[in-house]
């Protein structure tokens, strides 16, 4: 990928303050009161502050949790996972490699069929591209994600 991301200091600027609490003072939103915990659309997430793309919706699923819950990330390089004891247990948090924003923490009770990983996010810390705005919005070599594989039937 030829993008150069980076943490934006215009970006956090205009932040809210609830996007600046959980991406900066790595906070936690509240659980099935945020943007993205049920949102179905197609489409990838990602970092409010420096746009490197995180996770896409093909690999999003309800782990009950009341956040947006992911398998994977679309580019590894793109997230760094950090040893976290602050909420008095052991975790692993979660965090762009570029924007240096605190995403949410890992988990290994993930679908085990899926890798066995439950990327639990806060929404406040992305922002969803849908699927048609993809190429609009620079993400366009994303958009073969969401096309049906040679062999396949159906589509939508």
């Amino acid at each position: 990928m030829s993008h150069a991301y980076h943490k934006d200091s215009e970006a956090i600027s205009r932040l809210s303050e609830e996007q600046y609490r959980v991406t900066q003072k790595a906070g936690t939103e509240p659980a099935f009161n945020n943007a993205y915990w049920d949102n179905e659309e197609p489409g990838i997430y990602v970092d409010i502050v420096s746009g490197e793309p995180l996770f896409a919706s093909i690999n999003k699923y309800d782990s009950g949790t009341g956040w947006p819950t992911f398998t994977k990330p679309i580019e590894s390089e793109n997230v760094v996972e950090v040893r976290d004891s602050s909420l008095g247990m052991t975790g692993i948090e979660v965090r762009s490699t570029h924007g240096d924003s605190h995403l949410g923490h890992v988990f290994d009770d993930g679908p085990v069929e899926a890798g066995g990983l439950r990327y639990c996010m806060n929404s406040a810390a992305l922002r969803f591209i849908r699927r048609d705005d993809l190429e609009r919005e620079g993400y366009g070599e994303y958009r073969k994600m969401f096309e049906p594989q040679m062999g396949e039937g159906g589509g939508d």
